[in-house]
């Protein structure tokens, strides 16, 4: 047996297979990124605290000579069995390593692939179609994200998917409606652009904002940020059934028939929902990169037959 491995059984540290499942769950939990396992950093506390390991577990320290420079080099035990673990995630292709992420998101930190993502919702028994409304990140997910940013509103623009058939939800179109999701919540910085409304679920796994499609899946509209507006759950609705619509400089149109509608209705007590929530001629926000803006061309179709005139 090696000296590591004499170490490992000495002080009855965790099993590698169990603290690899520990990383994917914490991954999790950390919507799919966790920071290298630095001395100091806060990550590593909280996965010895998962395992209830004692000081001594988190202090033991490994030490080697390094014989290039002829001295001792020291490393924490616990570290290592991170690392290890990790690393061989990483070469089951269910994490990326730091390095990797850093080309992406220029932070070294390990991160969830989808099938690392897959794994874990099994590990917690969680059906696979609620990646549909999570917050969690995968490296792939993010690295279409990336990608949809960084090309130029077109002129000509065609919002509807001619190609677009009914069929069996398959992982590519999951893929592709999460991107749509995230590319357009991540661009408003996870707000709605009418109310301004930010807050997510108290696990942080859940954002209140949903990306609302400006021509609808109904009507073959596209999956993609053109097409897009961030909107709360209550502006996504009125949104769809043609409450309000939006002119061509991105402000607020509401439909005439809330001239005729009953005292009764759209009130919160004595908060008036249209008028109050939905304030004509408004700007909304729009995202800090302006080729992210809805198109004009979805906008105008979604005027011309969405909205109740």
């Amino acid at each position: 047996m090696s000296y590591e491995g004499e170490m490992l059984k000495k002080l009855a540290m965790p099993a590698k297979k169990d603290v690899e499942q520990a990383l994917l769950k914490t991954l999790f939990n950390h919507n799919g990124t966790i920071k290298e396992f630095a001395t100091g950093e806060e990550i590593v506390d909280e996965l010895a605290d998962l395992f209830f390991l004692n000081e001594e577990q988190r202090q033991a320290v490994l030490e080697r000579i390094y014989r290039k420079e002829n001295r001792v080099v020291r490393t924490p035990l616990w570290h290592r069995l991170l690392y290890r673990a990790a690393d061989s995630l990483a070469k089951e292709k269910l994490i990326t390593r730091p390095t990797i992420t850093a080309q992406l998101t220029n932070r070294k930190e390990w991160m969830l692939t989808e099938d690392g993502y897959d794994k874990t919702l099994e590990l917690l028994k969680i059906p696979t179609n609620q990646k549909e409304f999570l917050s969690i990140k995968s490296f792939e997910v993010q690295k279409l994200v990336n990608k949809a940013k960084n090309i130029q509103n077109p002129e000509i623009y065609d919002p509807f998917d001619n190609h677009r058939i009914k069929k069996t939800v398959t992982r590519e179109l999951s893929l592709r409606s999460r991107v749509f999701r995230q590319v357009v919540i991540e661009s408003y910085d996870y707000r709605c652009s009418v109310c301004g409304l930010k807050i997510n679920s108290p696990d942080k796994k859940y954002w209140e904002v949903e990306a609302a499609h400006i021509v609808p899946h109904s009507a073959r509209g596209k999956d993609d940020i053109w097409n897009g507006v961030a909107l709360c759950r209550m502006h996504h609705w009125a949104f769809d059934v043609g409450w309000f619509s939006l002119t061509d400089d991105f402000k607020i149109l509401i439909s005439p028939k809330y001239e005729g509608i009953s005292d009764n209705y759209g009130k919160i007590v004595n908060f008036d929902f249209l008028n109050n929530a939905i304030v004509p001629n408004k700007h909304i926000f729009l995202p800090e990169i302006k080729s992210l803006s809805p198109h004009k061309i979805s906008i105008k179709w979604h005027r011309e037959n969405i909205l109740h005139k």
